[in-house]
């Protein structure tokens, strides 16, 4: 921590002008040590000043959904983005969305960011930029005993399988689809649904003996009911999610990245990352990978 100095305005200083500079100096210097010791630039192009607006689609545990008491959004990726603004003096604001046009949204300057467990991928990163935060792959989830023995993909040709509408898991289902009637096997029944609790509902009431998403949200609905579902097989093609911003918005993009470095150095994104369990997928400061295309 660099201490505040004050350069002398002449050697005829009253001690009266004296003590008022080092009162203020002190002052300055416990404010900054109370943040951390950085101030963070509020981004210059917020959609409601005072206030960060963020998209997210709430209905994937544990990383974002609603919580049932409060009714108020929840989960690790709103904590980490309020843990955030709050370092840029802004007050975070959840803006639920559908995720299949969650960027889109962005781009229209429906919100300034966005968290929502967005994986990274090269045709993504032409549309916007990323600030990696998390590790996640993807991993099926089925009934308690996997009565089908799925262990893969590959073990679902002919059955109906459950998966959210937009996301890359609803594309490796398609691609295992096609890979099924090539071996001229039935394709796999692919049921996308809008949000997640209905991707899991249908699971509940026998609709799909499968359903694919990211590995936290797997994880967190076989512990939350173990008697009911469990994961199947292990978890495929690690990549980082981002929190995504709009291109060309260097103000939004430095201030984000800005941010998520000071909580990962004041260890708050550490105890976030044990408070929700996902210690598989935290991105360790020697992960790092490049953030815009």
């Amino acid at each position: 921590m660099i201490p505040v100095l004050f350069k002398k305005r002449g050697s005829r200083s009253s001690l009266a002008v004296v003590l008022l500079l080092s009162l203020v100096g002190l002052s300055l210097l416990l404010a900054a040590c109370g943040s951390g010791g950085t101030t963070i630039a509020s981004p210059t192009d917020l959609l409601t000043p005072g206030v960060l607006t963020v998209g997210s689609d709430t209905s994937y545990p544990p990383q974002e959904y609603i919580d049932p008491t409060t009714h108020k959004a929840a989960g690790f990726d709103v904590d980490l983005i309020t843990a955030m603004a709050k370092l840029m003096g802004l007050q975070a604001k959840i803006v639920d969305t559908k995720f299949a046009t969650i960027i889109d949204d962005l781009v229209a300057r429906r919100f300034d960011v966005v968290i929502s467990a967005v994986s990274i991928t090269p045709v993504r990163q032409k549309n916007v930029d990323f600030v990696p935060y998390l590790n996640a792959g993807e991993s099926l989830l089925v009934q308690k005993g996997n009565p089908k023995h799925i262990q893969s993909t590959d073990d679902l040709c002919g059955l109906a399988v459950g998966v959210q509408e937009g996301t890359i898991e609803q594309g490796v289902l398609q691609s295992s689809s096609d890979n099924c009637k090539e071996q001229e096997k039935p394709a796999i029944k692919i049921i996308a649904q809008q949000d997640q609790m209905a991707v899991i509902q249908l699971l509940a009431t026998n609709r799909a003996v499968a359903t694919y998403q990211d590995s936290p949200v797997t994880d967190y609905y076989s512990k939350q009911n173990p008697d009911l579902f469990e994961g199947a097989g292990s978890a495929f093609a690690p990549g980082p999610e981002g929190i995504v911003v709009r291109k060309n918005d260097p103000s939004m993009f430095n201030a984000i990245q800005t941010a998520y470095q000071q909580v990962k150095v004041a260890n708050t994104y550490h105890q976030l990352i044990f408070k929700w369990g996902l210690t598989n997928e935290e991105l360790a400061a020697a992960d790092r990978r490049r953030n815009s295309a």
